[in-house]
């Protein structure tokens, strides 16, 4: 039986557990090839988790999900690059604390997995030092895969 992945937004579980996938994976490749900043704007339930939860799945290498896809045939040079996955789709953003509160819900998960203490620092100087942390864990050769909350 074929099956259609209504309301699934996770690129791995749909490829995994093996849901019907309208291959758009040439467009990850053109986009992280071209070097350019996106905005991607679309109405709801149009594929936007979807497609950056696939452009998540490429940048951390997960070759193995491509099988068969454009991307497979395109890529010849597989690389791991951390991620980060701040999920917004959650929260009701009505007034500005609402957008704070999740982004030091993000914050905290990132913190705990780099060992850093926020120590009473900006949300952006937080994020500053999650970056810094990371990119010193990468160039040591311990990439930590990041997980979303």
């Amino acid at each position: 039986m074929t099956k259609y992945p209504i309301g699934l937004q996770n690129f791995q579980g749909l490829r995994e557990d093996g849901y019907v996938y309208v291959d758009k994976t040439a467009f990850v490749y053109e986009l992280a090839q071209s070097g350019k900043y996106y905005f991607l704007s679309r109405p709801r339930r149009f594929g936007k988790s979807l497609f950056l939860s696939t452009l998540e799945a490429y940048y951390l290498g997960k070759k193995e999900l491509f099988k068969g896809l454009a991307l497979e045939r395109l890529e010849k040079d597989w690389k791991v690059y951390p991620v980060f996955h701040l999920d917004f789709n959650t929260g009701l953003y009505t007034n500005p604390e609402g957008l704070v509160s999740i982004i030091d819900e993000h914050l905290r998960y990132f913190e705990k997995n780099y060992d850093i203490e926020p120590n009473g620092l900006s949300l952006s100087e937080r994020f500053k030092a999650i970056l810094v942390r990371n990119r010193h864990s990468y160039f040591l050769g311990r990439n930590l895969e990041t997980k979303q909350l």
